[in-house]
């Protein structure tokens, strides 16, 4: 665990960190959408700055005669953190064995974090350098509406239109929260389950993706999104008081389309 997450410090028990760590793995996991469907590289630790874009700048900006000088061009990597507390008496319940340590302000914090994560790599983050897929896909995207029923016709549209670009699958697909709610729970004339349907058209995953605004329709044959991960998702120490502990989620990433042509988004 990296030393900067100070955890050393906090006056929490090393079954008090099992417990707080495992819940944030409980809570984090199920909706970290886009790990499930880019290319994930690392994690490479903290001190991780920059991806390399294997490209240098425009300007030359030697300041000698006949000799060049060109600057490499890099993403930096935003870091993302999102503070909540814990009481102490429950830390102290969970040490002496209590199954319903109240760990309330940990999963809403992990909602917060994978809302964010989720967002910046489907619909970008200007301020941090990342192009979310949606935005820059180069195909125009396909609206739905409120006729989910619809939704076999429009993802057979969406591959349909990678394979014409030459994107081969499998491909899987990113819904929003109320999106897959009414996936799921819709069946198609003769009892088959849209969601069973879908997996067919695609070949791939359906994935619960919070953040996301619509869905997603993207190819699954790897190089085209790329996550490059510094600090993976961990929890810190940053305080306490004689009541409680304040801690934080903690990760930093950079994100890049290499292929915009390889999704197409599905809009409302």
């Amino acid at each position: 665990m990296s030393a900067h997450l100070l955890r050393r410090h906090a006056p929490i028990t090393e079954e008090g960190w099992k417990l707080i760590d495992d819940e944030a793995r409980d809570r984090l996991t199920p909706g970290l959408a886009a790990r499930r469907l880019v290319d994930f590289d690392g994690p490479k630790g903290w001190q991780h700055s920059a991806t390399n874009l294997g490209r240098v700048a425009d300007a030359e900006i030697s300041p000698l005669d006949h000799v060049e000088g060109r600057v490499r061009r890099v993403l930096p990597l935003v870091e993302l953190r999102a503070r909540f507390r814990v009481s102490r008496a429950e830390l102290a319940a969970g040490d002496r064995g209590a199954q319903d340590v109240d760990f309330g302000e940990l999963d809403a914090a992990a909602q917060r974090i994978v809302v964010a994560e989720n967002t910046a790599v489907f619909h970008g983050w200007s301020d941090a350098g990342i192009d979310g897929i949606a935005r820059v896909s180069t195909h125009d995207a396909i609206p739905c509406g409120d006729a989910i029923a619809r939704y076999p016709s429009l993802v057979a549209r969406a591959v349909e239109t990678l394979l014409r670009s030459g994107v081969s699958g499998p491909y899987g697909l990113a819904l929003g929260r109320e999106e897959y709610t009414r996936v799921i729970e819709t069946a198609e004339n003769g009892g088959l389950l849209l969601f069973d349907h879908l997996r067919q058209i695609l070949g791939g995953p359906i994935v619960w993706s919070p953040g996301v605004d619509g869905g997603v329709v993207l190819s699954l044959r790897g190089g085209d999104f790329l996550f490059d991960a510094g600090q993976d998702l961990a929890v810190g120490y940053e305080g306490h008081d004689a009541d409680t502990v304040t801690l934080y989620l903690e990760e930093s990433f950079s994100f890049r389309v290499a292929s915009p042509e390889a999704a197409v988004a599905i809009v409302r």
